[in-house]
């Protein structure tokens, strides 16, 4: 069995684990959830509010001193459209170009108006990559390509292995002026809680964050996502074995 079908079966038998607890509270740890996948969330794209300050912000509607308002605006923001995708997968809404440049509009809310939920008309590098992403005449054909995929695929391979898929290649593809990184992890999630996954956190932190940088320029310069699909699986395993621990202690 490979690395990646190894950590794939634990996954399944973590999430076998977690659905023989369905009493649980579900509504006050999501709650901590969202807010600590905000938090890490935006860190990874250089937000500097802390854990604690993501949380007064979003609940007490504080401003915090000495931070950017545009921080502000992307705390609440992602937060609303963590919500949003929590509501997409309850009502059992598939991934779709609609559902794609809401989650995308909610990000820039409030921060570019001009290019919240639409496609870039610009070419743009990324920081710190090789990868030159396509061109603005080419997003249109790429996302028909996108969304064939997902419907192609989405009862073919393992849940995890398509939610990595569709963050994956929106990513490369950066069919945004900005929010890319932010708008993939949605879609990422929320493919995940459609089929019963708990959301999966990617860390903020500087080993997790040049760790999963690293992969997707993996898959961008070499083709080759083996490491990327192996950093999603252990991301949701992490998240599958914390909920398992709450849920037995409670």
């Amino acid at each position: 069995m490979s690395k990646l079908n190894a950590l794939l079966a634990q996954a399944d038998a973590l999430k076998g684990a977690l659905d023989q607890h369905r009493d649980w509270d579900q509504k006050r740890v999501q709650e901590a959830l969202n807010i600590e996948y905000t938090y890490d969330s935006n860190r990874i794209e250089g937000n500097t509010l802390t854990l604690r300050e993501t949380d007064l912000v979003i609940h007490k509607g504080l401003t915090v001193g000495g931070k950017p308002l545009v921080e502000h605006l992307e705390a609440i923001n992602h937060y609303e459209a963590v919500e949003v995708i929590r509501d997409l997968a309850q009502q059992k809404a598939e991934l779709s170009n609609y559902s794609l440049m809401t989650l995308h509009a909610l990000v820039l809310r409030g921060i570019d108006k001009d290019n919240a939920g639409r496609l870039r008309q610009v070419p743009v590098m990324i920081s710190g990559s090789q990868h030159t992403p396509p061109q603005p005449w080419q997003l249109d054909k790429l996302m028909e390509d996108y969304f064939y995929f997902y419907n192609d695929q989405k009862e073919e391979v393992h849940p995890i292995l398509l939610a990595a898929e569709m963050h994956e290649q929106l990513v490369t593809i950066h069919p945004f002026i900005d929010g890319n990184g932010r708008t993939a992890r949605l879609v990422m999630n929320l493919i995940l809680l459609q089929y019963g996954f708990p959301i999966a956190i990617i860390h903020g932190d500087t080993e997790t964050r040049l760790a999963y940088y690293a992969a997707l320029e993996k898959c961008n310069l070499d083709q080759d996502k083996k490491d990327f699909h192996c950093l999603m699986a252990r991301t949701v395993i992490e998240s599958l074995q914390r909920l398992l621990k709450l849920v037995e202690k409670e």
